[in-house]
């Protein structure tokens, strides 16, 4: 999917005469499809290949959890010599707009962070104020919720975000006993 300025469009959750239709034709289900879906997009713009840029793409596609630019620095430094933060950098931003990586700001104080986008289903986040814990969650009411508000004003949904912010359990005040 092509959104503004060609740049590919994130799939989740469209809305078509009231019901969900699931995207999942064009979601890669596998990391070899993100890594194909990666080439694909490196030939489609004429990318030369390089062992310092397969060294980062290697290590985002391993990770599990939201990753700074450092972390993925440091990890993929460790795999070739050659890499550098402006690697990474760029990298990173060729993943996001190949549609093979997320790029997330969560809040004023902390850098973006990247997910991986691929073979994943469609989550919202909850997001500590304090010390930026992320919890990622599904909640079928909120999907269904914002589809009405949609359909209500006229839209049909494309994409979205939801992040919800606050205290984690770990960052609330306890209450004293008396």
């Amino acid at each position: 999917m092509r959104g503004r300025a060609g740049r590919r469009q994130h799939p989740f959750m469209a809305v078509g005469a009231g019901k969900r239709k699931a995207k999942t034709a064009s979601v890669p289900a596998s990391l070899a499809d993100a890594s194909r879906m990666w080439r694909a997009f490196s030939a489609e713009r004429g990318l030369n290949s390089s062992k310092a840029r397969d060294a980062v793409v290697d290590v985002f596609l391993g990770t599990k959890a939201h990753t700074g630019l450092q972390e993925l620095f440091e990890t993929a430094r460790k795999k070739h010599a050659g890499v550098s933060f402006a690697t990474v950098y760029r990298t990173m931003k060729l993943l996001d707009e190949a549609g093979v990586a997320h790029a997330r700001n969560f809040g004023a104080a902390k850098s973006t962070l990247y997910e991986v986008a691929v073979g994943r289903a469609h989550h919202d986040h909850l997001i500590c104020d304090k010390c930026g814990r992320i919890v990622e969650f599904v909640e079928p009411q909120v999907e269904e919720l914002q589809e009405k508000i949609a359909v209500r004003h006229g839209f049909t949904l494309s994409r979205h975000r939801h992040e919800l912010y606050g205290l984690c359990g770990d960052c609330r005040p306890r209450r004293s006993a008396g």
